[in-house]
């Protein structure tokens, strides 16, 4: 209603928006919701990306996120009310755990990250990190580290 589609908005006419991939249409939704006044529904995350999309296929995606943990839905009426579960900085470091839970060596992509990072960037991790220690909890804890080989046996690896 006289606000651009946020498909308009993140580029590119109807026939580019008919091609854009599952992530690229995640990320519209996402940027649809975070600029709700409230929890939406489907049809209204629809009309916001132009309406070129499927009703079924904004449902698709949204259900996609919310299975991803990255929205959370409640009941309205007979229709869901979305709302993002995190702000786009929250929902940045779910994906970045999504890929390092998929990875078996968890120790040389973390490596390769930190060794990748600008000095900038590394004293800022280095700081969260301290502070995380300040406050008792042991920084990176990860529930599977630091157990022996029988944790791995008895999950089957």
């Amino acid at each position: 209603m006289g606000a651009t589609p946020f498909g308009k908005a993140l580029g590119g006419n109807g026939r580019d928006r008919a091609r854009r991939g599952q992530g690229q249409l995640e990320a519209q939704v996402l940027a649809a919701l975070h600029h709700a006044p409230g929890p939406a529904t489907a049809a209204w995350v629809q009309e916001r990306l132009g309406g070129d999309l499927a009703y079924t296929t904004v449902m698709t995606i949204l259900s996609r996120l919310h299975a991803k943990g990255a929205v959370t839905r409640e009941r309205a009426g007979r229709a869901y009310a979305w709302t993002p579960a995190a702000d786009e900085a929250g929902l940045a470091a779910l994906r970045m755990r999504r890929v390092l839970d998929g990875e078996p060596d968890r120790d040389a992509v973390l490596t390769s990250f930190v060794s990748a990072l600008s000095a900038h960037d590394e004293e800022v991790l280095r700081s969260l990190l301290a502070r995380a220690e300040d406050d008792g909890r042991a920084p990176g804890a990860d529930p599977g580290a630091g157990r022996s080989d029988a944790s791995d046996e008895a999950r089957g690896g």
